[in-house]
């Protein structure tokens, strides 16, 4: 799976994983690790984007104005991501 990501992926995975919960992680790179890691990605209403990563589901809303994912929304990332199996500790990197 480590394959897949290149180093900043790699990094922004990590850096969601971090405790205690960073504020500075960027929608755009979030956006970058979940297309590589092969997920789904939908625009939904206003803000709203539906991701799917095998048969794990979520919703997350785009930060605006500032496009740094605030700290619930990395902390619901964090539980999607593992829900989906996708951990820094899982990937064998």
């Amino acid at each position: 799976m480590c394959d897949k990501l290149n180093s900043k992926q790699h990094r922004t995975l990590e850096n969601i994983f971090v405790s205690p919960v960073r504020s500075d992680i960027s929608w755009n790179d979030v956006e970058n690790l979940l297309r590589a890691l092969g997920a789904d990605i939908r625009e939904g209403r206003g803000s709203r984007v539906r991701c799917v990563l095998g048969e794990v589901r979520a919703v997350f809303h785009k930060p605006h104005p500032k496009p740094v994912v605030n700290k619930p929304t990395l902390k619901d990332l964090k539980r999607f991501l593992t829900n989906a199996g996708f951990e820094p500790d899982n990937l064998n990197c």
